[in-house]
């Protein structure tokens, strides 16, 4: 039997008591947040009594791992150094109140090189990570006990116009460089894969799950986001659907949930918000799979 931890990315824009109570009604084993807007460069200092209540909670519910999404704007892989700047700073933070909330994970994209070049913009993102490591260090509490060390996880991306980490190759590239192992993993995208050309179907998943072991590494992959996709595989359009109304549909996802190297990690959805009618919708569609 499965034992995929599933949860939704929940909303922060109400306060974080709202967010476990979402998460409480949803039933998550797991969730995905924003620690500030995510289409904003500023943000707000945390009230620190609200995030200890936030941590119990949390704990009080059985709700981990907590998965922190990185905000959109940033781009690690940027030519203009003044947005590049902009990105570390901001991934630097990112990584500090990742500490303050004890999550286990930041999760990032890598980014697009636009007007510069693959060589540098992959330079740029290696540069970034090495860089915020060495002004965030591994320590503080956490509420497992020892250390807090939150790992980053680079996203797979759909394969657009001028992505960095849509091909394994390009995340093991990244990873490769990175000065500190313990600290960098991985997060696949289902509808990202699909839409890259990786096969997410009941035959092919399992080759899927070979090549990313033998080019990047099993040990890495911490996290799924399970979405379906709207696009063609390989057609590189990043269009995430509800699950089994898209392409990849009910097989390709009991093909994955149900592998037995996947089902242990743990999965968050991205489909489409509405009311919490849909995510319960397509937590129940997954949980009927594990079952």
């Amino acid at each position: 039997m499965s034992s995929m931890r599933l949860g939704v990315h929940c909303s922060v824009g109400k306060g974080l008591e709202n967010t476990v109570k979402e998460a409480v009604a949803l039933n998550c084993e797991t969730i995905q947040i924003f620690s500030r807007s995510p289409r904003s460069w500023g943000r707000k200092e945390f009230d620190l009594q609200e995030v200890e209540e936030f941590k119990t909670a949390l704990k009080h519910h059985r709700i981990f791992p907590l998965f922190v999404h990185m905000l959109y704007l940033p781009n690690l892989a940027s030519s203009d150094k003044k947005l590049y700047k902009k990105s570390v700073d901001v991934l630097i933070d990112e990584l500090k109140r990742c500490r303050i909330l004890n999550a286990e994970c930041l999760i990032i994209h890598p980014g697009r090189y636009t007007s510069g070049s693959f060589e540098t913009g992959i330079k740029n993102i290696i540069t970034a990570i090495n860089f915020s490591f060495s002004k965030v260090s591994a320590e503080g509490g956490s509420a497992s006990g020892g250390k807090n060390e939150t790992i980053l996880l680079l996203e797979n991306l759909a394969g657009g116009k001028t992505d960095i980490g849509w091909k394994f190759e390009e995340i093991r590239q990244i990873i490769k460089a990175v000065k500190d192992k313990k600290r960098i993993g991985v997060c696949l995208d289902t509808a990202h894969l699909f839409a890259a050309g990786y096969d997410v179907s009941k035959k092919g998943f399992d080759n899927t799950v070979k090549e990313f072991d033998e080019i990047v590494g099993l040990k890495y992959l911490k996290l799924i986001h399970l979405n379906d996709s709207l696009g063609d595989i390989g057609s590189r359009i990043d269009r995430h659907t509800h699950i089994g109304e898209g392409k990849i549909g009910i097989k390709g996802f009991e093909a994955l949930i149900q592998h037995p190297k996947i089902k242990n990690i743990p999965g968050i959805i991205e489909t489409p918000r509405g009311d919490l009618s849909l995510d319960r919708k397509n937590l129940k569609k997954l949980r009927e799979i594990m079952r």
